[in-house]
Order: structure tokens, then C-alpha cells, then sequence
């Protein structure tokens, strides 16, 4: 009988368990950033989110991973979900997107970090608007414009790859 209270008491705890505090992700996210000398891809998502998803599929699509892996750690910290799902919020991650510059903006919302954890640049146009999953010509403009602040050193070849994906796929994914 205690056996089995006990396996009921730990798969009650695994199931009610928080998703763990940004803080903490982002500290790993940098040991692995300035240990392989990459930038910081920091995405802002919810469970709910279609954007969330069509960006995600976005840095999964095979001709993208390789080179997104390159140049980045990414790392996906969650906000914004229903009272049902509040455990899936990553603690602290509001007031990190808001630090990073996205005060209010609504997800996806992403940033470029140096390895340090320091804002290179955010998916805020200079108009003030959050791309969020760029696929309309402006935000894919605004996209590249990160992608070179945040990767100087980015192969022609490889930006090119990356902005055809999001001009002729980005729509139908």
C-alpha cells in the first residue's frame, strides 16, 4: 500500500511539477552560448500559439536547423497560457521578455543575445511593431536585419537559404 501512495504521490508531483524559472535556462543557455561561441536565440511562445508553432517549424525545416544551430543556442521560455496550463510558465520569463525589450508584446516575441546574455537586437521594427513569425515581406526584411546584427559573420549562402525559406515556404507552413 505505501509503495503504491508513494508512486501516486510522485506522479502527482511530475504532473503538477513548473516548468523551471528563466532565470535558470537562460544560465545554462549561456554556459552553452559562450562555450560554443554562438548567439542566443531567445523565443517568447505559448502552447497556444499558431505562430509559435509555423516559427518553430521555421528553425526545424531540414535546410534551416543546420545553420540556425550554427550560429545559435535557441531556447524557447513560455508565457502568456490559460490558468489551466499556468504550470507550463516559465517563472521570471515576463519580466525577461521585458527586459530584452518586448514589454507587452505578444508572442511570439524573440530576441538575438550575445552569449552574455545581452539584447543584440528584438523582433520590434524600428515602427514599433513585433514581427512575431515573419512572413509578410516587411517582417522578413526585418528578420534579416536581425540575423545580420546578431551574426555578423553569417555566410551569404546561408542567409540567403534562410530568407528563401521564409519568402516562398514561410506562408504555407
Amino acid at each position: 500500500m505505501f509503495t503504491c501512495l508513494a508512486v501516486a504521490s510522485l506522479l502527482l508531483a511530475a504532473t503538477t511539477q513548473s516548468a523551471p524559472p528563466a532565470s535558470e535556462v537562460m544560465a545554462a543557455a549561456k554556459a552553452q552560448a559562450a562555450s560554443q561561441q554562438k548567439s542566443i536565440f531567445l523565443i517568447f511562445h505559448a502552447s497556444w500559439c499558431g505562430y509559435c508553432k509555423r516559427l518553430d517549424r521555421f528553425l526545424e525545416a531540414p535546410e534551416n536547423k543546420g545553420i540556425i544551430d550554427k550560429h545559435f543556442i535557441v531556447v524557447h521560455l513560455t508565457i502568456l497560457e490559460s490558468a489551466a496550463k499556468a504550470s507550463l510558465n516559465n517563472p521570471g520569463a515576463i519580466e525577461l521578455r521585458d527586459a530584452v525589450g518586448g514589454k507587452n508584446a505578444a508572442v511570439p516575441f524573440f530576441a538575438f543575445l550575445d552569449a552574455g546574455g545581452a539584447p543584440i537586437v528584438n523582433s520590434i521594427t524600428p515602427k514599433g511593431a513585433n514581427i512575431g513569425y515573419p512572413d509578410s515581406p516587411e517582417e522578413v526584411d526585418w528578420f534579416m536585419v536581425m540575423l545580420r546584427k546578431a551574426v555578423p559573420a553569417i555566410q551569404p549562402e546561408e542567409a540567403r537559404t534562410l530568407e528563401s525559406w521564409l519568402r516562398t515556404n514561410g506562408k504555407t507552413h
